[in-house]
Parts: C-alpha cells; sequence; structure tokens
C-alpha cells in the first residue's frame, strides 16, 4: 500500500450528519441516504462499495434515523470486519456491531444455549481434521494425509449447503465436484464424524451457524429477542453467501425488509466452499420493492487495466456475466497493459523478474509489486528468478516452496536414496538422473499423472511434479550429473529462501489476492490447463476461471503484465497454446491497444496485433567449448558448469567475505547482493572498470551504483571494507 499521511491514519470525525456525505460521488451517495426498504449495491472492483456502505452506516447513526445498537453489518473475514469497525469509529458510528457470519453466530449461540438447550454450550472443536481421521479409522478407510484435508473440505462444503451425510453422492454428483474418494465412503465417514462430534460433546465450526439457525427456527421466543435487538443490516461481499448463511441471515429478518447487501457477480471465485452468487442475483425477485444501486466508477485502477477488464467479461456465459458491470475508470491514462508470450517457463520466470526490477528502478516499490498465478506449486521458479535478480519477494497465502511438507520429505528421501547409491534397489531400473527421482517420489505421491480434483492430494501432486521438472532441467544442463548433485542443487536454493521474510514483491495465488490491489500486477503462467485450470470441465467451471482471472486483472492500479510461455523448459516442446480468455482481447480486436509481443519465441509465431513487436534471442554459446547454454546460471558465466574455469578462487572467497558482511548491514540475504553464479562469473572475468563490470550478467545499473566501487577494490586486491558503505541503501 502506498504510505498514509498523518491526516488519513487520523481523519477529523464529521462535524455533521451530512458532512458525512461529503466526498461520495452521486451513487454512493444514494447507497448512504437510502435507509429503508430492501437495498442492493451492485459494486464493481475498485468503486469504493466499503466507502459507500460505512458512510450509509454512519449517516444513518448520525442522523438519529438508525440506533447504533441496532445495526449488524456482516462480511466474511475478520480482518474486512476489522477494517469496517475501524471506518465506522472515525466516522462517529462507534457501537455498531460489525462481525463474520460465525463470529454473530458464535455470540448469539453463547448468549442463548443455556436458556435454549441447557448447560454450557459444547467446546468447540479447533480442527476436525483428527476427528475425521479417527472415523475414517472407524469406516476401515484408509487416508493419507493430504486425502484426510480433502475429505474435510469436502465434509465442510455439506454442511454449509446443508446436505446430510445420506445425500452427499448425489448432491457431489449435481454440483459436479472431483470427489478425493468414492462418494459413498465419503458419505460414511461424514455420518461417523457426526457421531464422534456428539459421543465427544463437540461441535465444529459450521455447527455454529447450524446450532444457530436450528434455536431461531424452533424458539419464536428467542428469534424475537433477536430481532429486537437488530433491525437494520447490511451484508458485505454478498455474492459470497452460501445457502446456510442466507438461512440465518432469513431467519435474523424474519418478516422485515431492513437490509442492504452488497456484491459483484463477477468476482463470485469460491463456489467451490459452497458460495453461491444466485441470493446476490435473486435478490430483485425475492424483494420486488428494492432499490437497486449500481457503482461502476472505479477509482482504482487505470482506463486501460480498466478497458481490458471489462473485455474480459463481456466475453462471459451464463447468468452471472448478464448481471456484468462495466466500470469507469476516474483516473488519469496510464500504461497499456503487455501481453507477452516466452518460449519456456524459465524465460518467463527470467523476462518477468527483469521487468519488475525495472519498475523498482523506475521508483515503483517493491511492496506495491505482485506476481499472481493459478496454483501454489507455480511459486517455485519465480522465487528463483526473483533471487537470482537480487529482488526480495514474499509469499502471501502459501508456504514457501521448500518448506512445504511434502518437498521436504521429498527432500529426504532424495538424500537417502543419493547415499544408498546403488545399493537402493528402488534405483534398479532407473537409467538416468529423472528417472531415479520419479522412482524416489513415487513412493511420495507422484504418479505420470496428475489426480483428479483440485484439493490438497492435486497441491501435493504439483509440488513433486515440480520437482521431477527439475531434475529433468538439472540434466538437461548438467549431463551426467548424479542424485548427490541433484540434492546439493535443492540444499543451496532451500538455503537462500530461508532468510527472514523481508518486506518485497507479492507472489501469490489469484485466489489469496481477492480484496487486495498494488501498482504493478504481473499475471503469469495464462495457458490452456492452468487458466482455465484441467480440471474445470462445466460450463459453471469454466466461467468461474474466467472470473478469477478478471479478479487478478482488477488487483492492478497502472501496470498490468500478462504473460504465458509455450514450453515447460528450454529446448522442450512448445505445445502450450494461451488461454482461451485472451483470445478476444487480442490488439485490434475487443479490446483494442493492448500492447503484445513475443520473447525468445521459436521459429513461425505469429505477432498478436499491429504494436508488437519481436525480440528473438541469440542463442548463448559456452565460451571454452561452443555448445548452446540453456541453464540460467551457465549463461551468466557464458561457459558450462563443466567446462574448464579460470576463476580467481581467492579473489571469489574475498568476494563472499564483502557479500556476507554488505547483506548483514542492509538486513536481506546475501542473494540479493549477489548470487554465487554472478560472483564466480565476476572473479572470472576480475573486471578493472565499471564498464567491465557493468557487462556482466547479474550486475546491471542498480547494482553498479550500489555495489560497484566495493567490487572492483576487491578485484584490485583490497578487501573492499573503505567502500562497504560508500553508497547510501535504496528505500
Amino acid at each position: 500500500m502506498t504510505a498514509a499521511s498523518h491526516s488519513s491514519l487520523f481523519p477529523q470525525v464529521p462535524e455533521s450528519a451530512d458532512a458525512v456525505l461529503d466526498g461520495l460521488d452521486p451513487e454512493q451517495r444514494e447507497v448512504a441516504t437510502t435507509l429503508h426498504g430492501p437495498v442492493c449495491v451492485l459494486a464493481g472492483a475498485g468503486t469504493g462499495k466499503t466507502r459507500a456502505i460505512t458512510h450509509r452506516i454512519a449517516y444513518g447513526v448520525r442522523a438519529g434515523i438508525l440506533q447504533p445498537t441496532n445495526v449488524l453489518a456482516v462480511t466474511f473475514t475478520n480482518r474486512a470486519a476489522g477494517e469496517m469497525r475501524g471506518r465506522l469509529r472515525q466516522l462517529g458510528a462507534g457501537g455498531v456491531q460489525a462481525r463474520t457470519f460465525h463470529s454473530a453466530a458464535l455470540r448469539q449461540l453463547q448468549y442463548f444455549w443455556p436458556k435454549a438447550v441447557g448447560g454450557e454450550l459444547p467446546r468447540l472443536l479447533e480442527r476436525k481434521v483428527q476427528l475425521v481421521a479417527e472415523a475414517a479409522a472407524r469406516c476401515r478407510i484408509r487416508l493419507d494425509r493430504n486425502e484426510l484435508r480433502d475429505v474435510t473440505s469436502e465434509i465442510e462444503w455439506s454442511k454449509v449447503t446443508q446436505t446430510v451425510p445420506a445425500d452427499y453422492p448425489a448432491a457431489a454428483a449435481r454440483a459436479h465436484r472431483d470427489a478425493p474418494r468414492d462418494p459413498a465412503e465419503i458419505s460414511q465417514i461424514y455420518a461417523m464424524y457426526e457421531q464422534l462430534k456428539r459421543d465427544h460433546g463437540v461441535i465444529d465450526f459450521e455447527d455454529v451457524l447450524l446450532l444457530t439457525v436450528a434455536i431461531l427456527q424452533d424458539r419464536h421466543d428467542i428469534a424475537e429477542h433477536v430481532r429486537r435487538q437488530y433491525q437494520h443490516f447490511v451484508v458485505d461481499e454478498y455474492q459470497d453467501v452460501s445457502p446456510l448463511q442466507q438461512r440465518l441471515l432469513d431467519l435474523w429478518l424474519g418478516d422485515r425488509d431492513s437490509l442492504c447487501v452488497v456484491g459483484d457477480a463477477g468476482q463470485t471465485i469460491y463456489s467451490f466452499t459452497g458460495a453461491s452468487p444466485e441470493h446476490l442475483l435473486n435478490f430483485r425477485s425475492r424483494h420486488p420493492r428494492a432499490t437497486v444501486v449500481k457503482l461502476v466508477r472505479d477509482y482504482r485502477s487505470t482506463p486501460q487495466v480498466v478497458h481490458l477488464a471489462n473485455g474480459l467479461l463481456g466475453q462471459a456465459r451464463g447468468r452471472a456475466a448478464e448481471h456484468r458491470l462495466e466500470l469507469v475508470s476516474q483516473r488519469d491514462p496510464g500504461p497499456e497493459p503487455v501481453r507477452t508470450e516466452y518460449a519456456d517457463e524459465p524465460a518467463e520466470a527470467e523476462g518477468t523478474a527483469r521487468r519488475v526490477r525495472e519498475l523498482i528502478a523506475a521508483g515503483v516499490p517493491a511492496g506495491e509489486i505482485a506476481v499472481l498465478y493459478r496454483v501454489n506449486s507455480q511459486s517455485e521458479v519465480y522465487e528463483q528468478a526473483l533471487a537470482d535478480a537480487g529482488v526480495s519477494y514474499q509469499l502471501r497465502g502459501a508456504e514457501r516452496f521448500f518448506e512445504r511438507a511434502e518437498v521436504r520429505e521429498a527432500g529426504t528421501a532424495l538424500r537417502g536414496a543419493a547415499r544408498a547409491g546403488g545399493n537402493d534397489p528402488l534405483l534398479d531400473d532407473a537409467e538416468d538422473l529423472p528417472a531415479q527421482v520419479r522412482a524416489v517420489l513415487s513412493t511420495k505421491g507422484w504418479t505420470p499423472q496428475p489426480p483428479a480434483g483440485s484439493g490438497a492430494v492435486r497441491d501435493r501432486w504439483e509440488s513433486l511434479a515440480a520437482l521431477v521438472r527439475l531434475a529433468e532441467d538439472f540434466e538437461r544442463a548438467r549431463s551426467g550429473a548424479t542424485l548427490s548433485d541433484l540434492v546439493a542443487e535443492l540444499d543451496e536454493r532451500a538455503a537462500a529462501q530461508h532468510a527472514p521474510t523481508v518486506q518485497g514483491v507479492t507472489l501469490a495465488s489469484l485466489h489469496s489476492a481477492k480484496g487486495l490491489e498494488w501498482d504493478a500486477v504481473f499475471l503469469v503462467g495464462l495457458t490452456e490447463g492452468m487458466l482455465p485450470i484441467a480440471y474445470a470441465r462445466t460450463d459453471e467451471q469454466i466461467e468461474e476461471e474466467r472470473r478469477l482471472l478478471y479478479v487478478g486483472i482488477t488487483r492492478a492500479r497502472v501496470h498490468l503484465s500478462l504473460s504465458w510461455s509455450l514450453a515447460r523448459s528450454p529446448g522442450g516442446r512448445a505445445g502450450r497454446r494461451p488461454s482461451r480468455f485472451l483470445t478476444g482481447l487480442r490488439a485490434g480486436t475487443a479490446t483494442r491497444g493492448v500492447h503484445a509481443e513475443v520473447v525468445g519465441g521459436v521459429g513461425g509465431e505469429r505477432h498478436h496485433g499491429p504494436t508488437a513487436r519481436r525480440t528473438r534471442r541469440r542463442p548463448a554459446r559456452c565460451r571454452v567449448c561452443g555448445k548452446t547454454l540453456t541453464d540460467a546460471g551457465e549463461m551468466k558465466l557464458m561457459r558450462c558448469d563443466d567446462c574448464p574455469s579460470d576463476m580467481d578462487e581467492a579473489l571469489y572467497e574475498r568476494l563472499r567475505d564483502w557479500r556476507a558482511v554488505r547483506a548483514k548491514e542492509i538486513g536481506q540475504p546475501p542473494y540479493c547482493v549477489f548470487t554465487d553464479k554472478t560472483l564466480m562469473a565476476i572473479a572470472e572475468a576480475v573486471p578493472g572498470s565499471a564498464g567491465e563490470l557493468a557487462v556482466i550478467s547479474g550486475v546491471g545499473t542498480r547494482k553498479l551504483n550500489r555495489f560497484g566501487t566495493a567490487v572492483l577494490a576487491i578485484c584490485a586486491g583490497g578487501m573492499g571494507e573503505e567502500a562497504v558503505s560508500d553508497v547510501p541503501d535504496e528505500a
């Protein structure tokens, strides 16, 4: 986020009710002043919906129309609820209850349980996974750790959609869910799980809503008590309401219509958890007298970004698409979104990292840049590319790749196999390094074909498959490499990523980016099979994938980049196709002006529009043997790893010692100063001038200005101490 001023952190409370309305646009003002009857606010991305509804509540309170203790505002995350409470206090409307559905229901359940049932409320189960495991064991069904997580998710989905155990198979089939086990087995485990909860005297997170619904349905006196307490309701992110949450809302309301809902069907991306936009889309049918207000003035993104987002949803199909919002940017024009086609995944990651560095050099803070992808397993190649480029990063919504449980287990297994060598029977039929890795990882869940579904089992497989691909790339770059060599490579990569988390470029999945925004967004890996994901098969699932891309696009304020690669690895078959969602977005068609370029491509590729340009890479060749280089590290050295080196070993060690001191001083990992490969290249070239140092891969203008004096002093025979602090650190 951009730095907040003192006045924005501590604003003056408006002097009057009318002052609360100052600064609202006409549509936001209509939301704020329409305080009677049902109101439906259709609010597009970046249109100020939270501002509109908090000013609505505050205006009603300050005008004496609403009593703060009679208002209940509900949303879906504790962060959003906290933000809403903070804004209301700043507007002089303290005392309003702003909570999540679960928080509000739990509060009521704790209060009314002694009266409705007697005794104390059963203990809330913090983690249901352990009880699901016990239920599966009772049913004599063996689940591995990932299947356990996925079955638990299926139970949660069943409960929020009000599906009882016996009805699960039919309900899952109707919803086209990819069940992690036979639906009949899940039904059996679900039933046993419910029995065990009763035996242990505990309730789970979903029971909080179910039991509150049951009490309000059965005890009319309690329902009336709640309705006297809360007489006005506001529901944010209404497109994400589940059937169970809608039932609870109906019971809170009774026969009244003092309700304001806010949502955007175009941002429905959580249907796999039970969320449904139908409640938003059917609002006018249920409430014929409803006032409908559309917020379409986009204050977040430039006209260029908004134009692209509108073009994407303009191709959508289905009921949600019929209610799409055409956004109108309120910002000054900015750069055109860039579409880039790369030859392979490493080239895409390196190109993305290079552009990130360019933005940072141009003044965009690293914390205002995000790289967004479809699944968490895509993060590793971008983690490495940013590390090689000396750019700090942080992961959101996922563990670092080398800290994932399955990756740690795989590393242990590979290390053991490397130590055993020829004595490990697993490796008897493995002819090369990739085959050895596949053999070892097959004991950890890797299979030649990916599993069905989109849950933890698939995530685990994707992580293991990434290690298999890494082994294949390693073998291609270092012919004859052993399993021990690969383990050493994995250890080196992991060590570079164990440094304390620093503020930097955000790496995140598209789902975890919802509700956030950045100055610059890179949407990567946009190929068929990834977006839309391979297991999205029905029209409804495909459209949700389109909405996921829309959410990604609308996270960007100014700079937006969309990219894909034709092959997985350098020299691989260029069999991938760009996402179908990009087809109508080519320059000269539905969204004119989207700049496109092809990077590192192969012969026969098409330009994507009249403004496109082609930048073909010249093959990098080893300066010793002349072999074409494909590995990024070898290209830095301009030689094969196994070709003779004329590196000055003593100079290399001095550079490493200096780097350690410098990294500690600036509070960043050593690789953010220079990577090992760059130090090796410097020690081989022994540059005597700034010009000679600048041309070494991995240096560049920014690092030349920051570290060049010290490095050149070390190359000249000094230790670099006189230049350690000669250049101020960048902000």
